[in-house]
Parts: structure tokens; sequence; C-alpha cells
């Protein structure tokens, strides 16, 4: 299941005209039934300011030369936010990295994981490309799991939310959690098109069962920036967590993501009560 960034191109764009409406948009209605909802491809091409032979064959990917200009009245007719912005402008222009994208093994720097250690009262870790678990600390492995009981190539977080039964437990909203984990692995991908491990774990993940397609399917982007999630751990019950995330200035695809608790919440108790259990239960180191 390699990303194919013509195939790719096409649906991004399909879905981005199915989420708008004429009449949000103040276009004119011509009456008859509309075979697929959103913006017909003429509707698009007229809002962009192209023509419709031009927007085809971007939808179609039949070149990946198409100028900024061009990308830029499609954007905006589309209403795209800068992270589908980016998307877009990755996927439909010439591809400028290496004939052979796959990136050497990832590696965290020894000060970024003093960082996360220290950080004793803070689930921390570092997540790498293809959402690959490169570091974390013992309250992240207390909360999520046990990183260091896995095997290398199994500490990915697409892996874990799809296939390991705990972590559909864990989180109250589970297909919530699903759909970012896939959006933030489809931005990942169309960074780097043509790594063979992105395709490999795509295809391990497609093969996995329809839940994967289904989320799949929604084409969502998401990059990792903020959020929370709610969860239902094992050993102190419910905890509502905020996350931040601060991206490596020299390798931006390292991110480093902290946990957050309000102060004075059941949160915060149910936390302590974790960093407890972890410094009594979690092997050292």
């Amino acid at each position: 299941m390699a990303l194919d960034r013509r195939a790719e191109l096409g649906e991004f764009l399909r879905s981005r005209r199915a989420r708008l409406s004429p009449e949000e948009l103040g276009l004119p209605q011509y009456g008859g039934q509309r075979r697929v909802p959103g913006l017909r491809r003429e509707e698009l091409a007229l809002l962009a300011g192209v023509s419709v032979d031009h927007y085809v064959r971007l939808e179609q990917g039949r070149t990946l030369h198409f100028s900024e200009a061009v990308l830029d009245s499609v954007a905006r007719a589309l209403r795209l936010d800068a992270v589908e912005r980016e998307h877009l402008y990755r996927l439909a222009r010439p591809w400028s990295g290496p004939e052979s994208a796959e990136a050497p093994v990832q590696v965290v720097r020894p000060g970024l994981q003093r960082l996360l250690d220290s950080a004793a009262d803070v689930p921390a870790y570092v997540v790498g490309r293809n959402t690959d678990v490169l570091a974390w600390n013992p309250l992240a492995a207390a909360l999520i799991t046990d990183f260091g009981a896995l095997a290398p190539g199994q500490r990915n977080l697409a892996r874990l939310v799809f296939f390991d039964e705990g972590m559909r437990s864990l989180y109250v909203d589970w297909r919530a959690k699903a759909s970012d984990v896939a959006a933030y692995l489809r931005l990942d991908a169309g960074r780097h098109p043509d790594d063979p491990r992105t395709a490999e774990l795509l295809a391990e993940l497609d093969a996995s069962g329809p839940e994967f397609g289904e989320v799949w399917a929604e084409h969502l982007l998401k990059d990792k920036t903020h959020g929370r999630y709610q969860y239902d751990h094992p050993v102190v019950g419910p905890i509502d967590l905020g996350f931040e995330t601060l991206r490596l200035p020299d390798d931006p695809d390292q991110a480093l993501v902290a946990h957050t608790v309000e102060e004075g919440s059941p949160s915060e108790t149910a936390l302590r009560l974790l960093a407890a259990w972890a410094r009594e239960s979690l092997p050292a180191g």
C-alpha cells in the first residue's frame, strides 16, 4: 500500500470538494440531483479562477508540474488550512527528495532522553517518522504502555492503536484516537511519499481489517500540536490529560509530546497515584 502521489492528490481534492456546498459559497443552483456531495469540479474551477480542464488535470494527477499560482487559487477555493495547503503542495509538485527516500534509523540525543527522565511528573515521549515511539519516560510508559517491554518494531503508535486490545480500552473515545493517529500518519506519509517503511506499515494496517480502512478513508490530516484525551486507566481509573508537542528544530521528524494536567483536579491526583505505581511496578530504565 505505497503512497501513490497522483492517486492521493485526487482523493485529497475530492474529499475537500465534498465538504463544501454551493450555498455556503454563494454559487447559483442549477437544479438537478447531485450524484455526490459538495462542489462539482466545474464549480471549484470557477471559484479558483482556472479552466475546468486545468483543474481536472490537477485532480486526476495527469502531471505534477502545477504553478504556485494555480495551487494557491485552488487552496483558497477549497478553504484549506495551513496543514492541508502544505500537503497539497507536496503532492502536486515534483518530488525533490532522493530517489531512495528510506531514512536512516532515527536516534534520540542523550540530552533529550535526560530531559524526558527529569520530567518525572509529566508523561512524555518522542515520536518519529511513521509514528514510531523513539524514547519515553517512566510515567509515559505507565500511562500508555510499557514501551521497553516491546520489540523495537512494535513501539509504534499506529500499530498499538489498531492492534493492541489494551489501547482500545485505555482511550475513552478510541475511535477519535484512531482517527488522529491515521491523520498524523497520512501527513507523515505525504512528507516522505517514497519511504518503503511507510508503505510496509500502511500495507500491514490495511490488512488488519476494515477499521483502519474506514478511518483512512476519512482522508483527514492532522499535525501533532496540542489537544487532550480522556483515559480509562486500568490502575488509576479515569484521567483527563492535555498534551503539548514541540518539534526539534534540527530534526522536524522528531516531536516531543508532553502531557499536562489541571492543577487541583481529580486527574492530577490520579496522575500522582500513577507515578507512585510506576516507581514500584515498572522496571527501572
